[in-house]
């Protein structure tokens, strides 16, 4: 094909795509500003009812997430000769160490033609453990998005303090967490609500933070899956967000909220540390003590909340553009379409 003379065709692969997740939400922002770009786009879901045995036609593959997607190669008739992947969090950080899942992630990264990470440590990290990907690893930082208004009304009470945790109910995200040492705050400050937001992405996780969620009726609340368009409204409602994952690749969820200048309290994992600089960008804790020495700081500091807000709004818009994100891989598939292709036998 010449990508100058006919309109290009890519595939996204994503797993889970019918769920309100962190992969979801960055393959349908991908999708819609290669769209504006001039590039056609058709977004396949690679796991669960997924019963393709072969592609639809298009000229390039981007897979994310490695293991889902060496996974769902498996399945294939007709596998994809030029694909690319993104390394989304889980498969960098869990996968690429599991005896079990190491050697999927591998084969799939070392056969592709270009794999897209969204830090320079996790480029180190994949460098470090599949040294043969090294000189195809291009680093692209998340997108994120500034939601329309869309009339959805998520009421608060007067007078309290939201602490705001968008995410998939799963095992990694370590939402009990998040309600067992906040109830020692609301305990002290009765002002303290925390908002849940999110699909059960883990029946057992999900039982466990429904009765934690029920116990703690008086200040905690279940929004369950709600339309990724309407966590615009959830933002504006919000004083605080909250990320205790065990794990992140770069979560969406938090970008989202420093565009809205909310301030963050984050996990100290790769992905958090590569979005937030304690103290000046948000903050970030590596205990309990931690998390509630900064959670109590976000309740009784506006000072603080306002300045963390700000300065994490200017970061999100200076570094985390979608239309920089959509032209950098837009390079990335015209360099590969423009190579000949070597057929191995």
């Amino acid at each position: 094909m010449s990508v100058k003379d006919e309109r290009m065709k890519v595939l996204l692969a994503s797993p889970n795509f019918h769920q309100a997740r962190g992969n979801t939400v960055t393959v349908q922002r991908i999708s819609e500003n290669l769209n504006k770009l001039g590039i056609e786009t058709e977004i396949i879901n690679m796991t669960d009812s997924c019963k393709l045995s072969r592609l639809p036609k298009a000229d390039i593959v981007h897979g994310f997430n490695a293991y889902r997607f060496g996974q769902f190669m498996k399945g294939l008739g007709e596998k994809p000769e030029r694909y690319v992947v993104t390394m989304t969090g889980t498969d960098l950080n869990i996968d690429l160490h599991d005896p079990e899942k190491k050697a999927e992630v591998s084969q799939t990264i070392i056969n592709a033609e270009a794999i897209h990470v969204f830090d320079k440590e996790a480029k180190l990290l994949l460098a470090g453990e599949i040294p043969e990907a090294k000189d195809k690893i291009s680093v692209i930082h998340q997108g994120t998005v500034i939601f329309s208004e869309t009339g959805a009304d998520y009421q608060r009470e007067h007078g309290t303090f939201v602490f705001l945790l968008p995410a998939g109910i799963r095992k990694v995200k370590n939402i009990p967490f998040a309600i067992e040492n906040l109830k020692v705050l609301y305990e002290r400050n009765p002002s303290i609500r925390l908002w849940l937001a999110g699909p059960v992405i883990e029946e057992e996780e999900g039982n466990i933070v429904r009765t934690l969620t029920k116990r703690h009726k008086e200040w905690v609340q279940y929004f369950g899956q709600i339309p990724h368009h309407h966590m615009g409204e959830l933002y504006r409602r919000a004083d605080a967000v909250l990320n205790t994952s065990h794990s992140e690749g770069q979560p969406a969820a938090i970008l989202e909220a420093m565009g809205y200048s909310l301030p963050v309290l984050a996990a100290n994992n790769l992905g958090n540390r590569n979005i937030i600089s304690h103290q000046k960008t948000g903050l970030i804790y590596s205990n309990t003590v931690e998390f509630l020495d900064n959670a109590d700081k976000l309740v009784n500091n506006n000072k603080l909340r306002i300045k963390l807000g700000h300065a994490a709004k200017f970061y999100v818009e200076g570094s985390h553009s979608s239309e920089f994100e959509a032209k950098t891989l837009q390079k990335i598939y015209e360099t590969i379409l423009a190579k000949p292709q070597v057929y191995i036998e």
